[in-house]
């Protein structure tokens, strides 16, 4: 009794689903010797009647995933005309949902794979908003999409995790007198740099805030307004240099300031694909 089986895979994808199935199964066999043949990108039927005129000469079955009708449809026919079982992977699942949801699948192939690539899009511009905050590495400037400014507690960090979020790569650079603003933000196209400033008192309560979670007196330099608002005005001058846009974070949540960053990269830059 021949135990030897070549399992074909067919897939308008990339086919890793099919194949991650087709040894799954076949591991419940154990047959003498198995192969497994994957056939990414199937566009068109030529492509299948070839694959076919193959595997009739084989000891083989066919597993698919296509989700275009008329592909999936010539699986079938061939399947039937060459007397090759074939095993639709897709179709029972797009149905079942289909009577859950109440409306119809897309049918485009490749859809996983652009949801993958977004995803590790989105996992690339975090790692790049994490080491590029608070001005680490000035490098990061010359490579992000977006660039923030401002002086400490403007909310560069959650605005710049949350423009990460939206595929965005962001540095983010504190503005202090004491420290020169690195050359980079000068070289750097001032459509891509947002200023962040913020009402004195407003900054006053934060910072207090903050050292007291810190366990430290509010009456340290950090948080009086004397100091607060000298830091303003340079940041102000800084941001006058770079005729950059300046937005008034005071009384603005995260997402409000991250839509009218991302109103002018789009104004600028035209469309991104985000969430």
């Amino acid at each position: 009794m021949d135990r030897n089986i070549i399992i074909y895979v067919l897939s308008d994808s990339i086919g890793e689903t099919g194949e991650q199935v087709a040894r799954a199964a076949v591991s419940q066999f154990s047959p003498d010797r198995y192969e497994v043949r994957r056939f990414p990108y199937i566009t068109h039927e030529d492509q299948i009647l070839e694959i076919f005129e193959e595997a009739q000469y084989e000891k083989c079955i066919i597993i698919y995933t296509i989700v275009i009708e008329s592909l999936k449809d010539f699986v079938l026919d061939m399947g039937r005309k060459y007397n090759i079982p074939t095993v639709d992977l897709m179709t029972p699942a797009l149905d079942a949902l289909e009577s859950v949801l109440e409306y119809e699948p897309k049918r485009e192939s490749g859809l996983i794979r652009r949801l993958d690539e977004k995803y590790f899009k989105k996992v690339e511009a975090v790692e790049f908003a994490v080491k590029y905050d608070d001005g680490k590495d000035t490098r990061g400037i010359k490579k992000a999409d977006i660039v923030l400014v401002g002086v400490s507690r403007t909310s560069k960090t959650p605005l710049s995790m949350y423009l990460a979020h939206k595929n965005f790569k962001v540095a983010n650079v504190p503005l202090v007198p004491e420290v020169p603003a690195p050359e980079e933000l000068f070289l750097k196209d001032s459509k891509r740099v947002f200023g962040l400033i913020a009402n004195p008192f407003k900054l006053n309560e934060i910072r207090a805030e903050r050292l007291k979670s810190l366990g430290l007196k509010n009456n340290a330099n950090y948080a009086s307004i004397e100091r607060i608002k000298l830091e303003l005005e340079y940041s102000r001058k800084v941001m006058e240099k770079l005729n950059c846009v300046v937005i008034d974070v005071s009384n603005k949540a995260v997402e409000e300031t991250a839509g009218i960053v991302i109103d002018h990269m789009k104004e600028n830059f035209g469309e991104f694909i985000l969430d």
